[in-house]
Parts: C-alpha cells; structure tokens; sequence
C-alpha cells in the first residue's frame, strides 16, 4: 500500500503540472478605468481642460492577435453637433523577430457618435493604420491615415483638399526609478497632409506609482504648436482657453 501511495504522488508530482498546462487558455481578457484632470491627445486637451473619464477593455491571444475598446469623454465645443464621447476600436497583431524586440501592426478607428465639424456635415471619424516596436525601455511607432485626418477636407478645411495620408510619430522612453515607480518620457510629431500649419511636436514627462489599488499619475503635456492654426476655444460665457499649451495632468487608473 505505501509503495502504491507513493506511485500515486509521483504521477501527481508530474502529471498535474502537465494538466494545469494543457488546459491553460489561450485566450486572455483585461479592463481598465481612469479619471484624470484632462485628456491630452497627442499633446493637445479634448476637454477643454475639464476632468475626464475613460476606459476599456482588451482581448489577447497567445499567437499575438488582439483586439480592444476604449472610451473617453470629450468636449462638446470640440468635437460638436454630437455625443461629446469618444469610442476607440482596434486590433492588430504583435510578435517578438528578436529577443526583447516586440512589433506591432494594426489598425485604429476613432468613433465620435453623432458629431460633426460645424455645419460641414463632415464627421471627425479618422481611421490610422500603425507599426511600432518596443526593445526594453523605447519604443517607437508610426501611424499613418487612411482617411482624411478627423474629417479635415475641402469641404470642412478651406479648400485645400483632403488629410488623407497625414502621419504620427511616436517615441518613447520608461525607465523604473524604484519599486512600481516609472518614469517617462515621449516626444511625437504630428503631419497633416495639405495643411502644413497644422504640424506640431508635442511633448509629456510623466511620473506614475502604482499602489496595488490603482495607480496614480502625473504628467506635464504640451506642444509648439501654432496658435494661428489651433486658435483658442471658447465656451458660451465667453471663457478662452488655449487648448495647446503646456499643462499638468493628474490621473488614478485601474487595471482589471
């Protein structure tokens, strides 16, 4: 009996690892939620400065295949004529050529229900196409429009023609300065095709610590960009705000 019992542990020693392996999935889910004092995108408040909250959800697979939502809500003397909401789709695929080296290609659709620029009719539905890449700290990515850049075109724009083929540059640096303490660093660019005084270099230093209930955040933002092109919005009191200028941004966030 002991010589059995023994058999019997040992197969256990080997076989329910096995199991456990075998029966892990391949498929993985995730949400996230933040509030934050402002939504800065690529470098420039959605907000009008105001707080904001945001989230979403992921799916991954063990191959590399993702897809994912996220939401925010954003200024309605911004993004007029709709929902003053934001909603992000995208998927894509991300592999490891090399040791550490992480790519990723994919495809962004910006969804802003209802809007529309003024009494154009034209929507701010943008859609981009991207590549990027991750080795330890940096990162880089390109992503590029496949349709007018937020709905700017001769008809909404001026007359100068269409956005279609304008371009994001996206670098970037995070470095662990103590423990679940990051510190980081981006700096992008943003073309616009046929609009040449829309381009700008945006900027954000960031601190974050996560404490285990949430992590909190904060960040300095800005850009150069070119107040004749970006002029400052104004709500219905007649308050002005420059939408594009250097600001701090404080935020709590969770990952579920």
């Amino acid at each position: 009996m002991k010589k059995l019992m023994l058999t019997a542990a040992v197969l256990a020693t080997f076989v329910a690892p096995a199991f456990a392996e075998e029966a892990a999935s391949p498929h993985s889910f995730s949400g996230n939620l933040t509030v934050a004092s402002d939504y800065r995108f690529r470098g420039i408040s959605q907000t009008f400065k105001q707080p904001t909250v945001q989230g979403g959800f992921d799916y991954a697979h063990s191959s590399g295949f993702y897809l994912g939502n996220w939401n925010s809500t954003v200024s309605g003397l911004q993004f007029t004529n709709g929902g003053s909401i934001e909603m992000d789709f995208y998927g894509g695929y991300k592999f490891e050529p090399v040791k550490d080296l992480t790519a990723d290609v994919g495809v962004l659709y910006y969804y802003y229900p209802g809007s529309s620029i003024g009494n154009t009719g034209e929507k701010y539905n943008n859609t981009e196409i991207y590549v990027g890449a991750s080795y330890k700290w940096f990162s880089a990515k390109y992503s590029y429009n496949v349709t007018d850049f937020f709905g700017l075109n001769t008809a909404s724009g001026g007359g100068n023609g269409d956005s279609k083929g304008s371009g994001y540059l996206d670098l970037g640096a995070t470095f662990e300065v103590a423990e679940k303490t990051s510190l980081g660093f981006h700096v992008g660019r943003q073309w616009v095709k046929n609009y040449g005084s829309l381009n700008y270099t945006d900027y954000k230093v960031s601190l974050s610590r996560d404490f285990g209930f949430a992590t909190l955040g904060l960040a300095v933002v800005g850009t150069n960009a070119d107040r004749a092109a970006y002029p400052n919005v104004v709500n219905a009191a007649g308050k002005s705000k420059d939408v594009t200028d250097t600001g701090v941004v404080v935020s709590i966030s969770k990952t579920f």
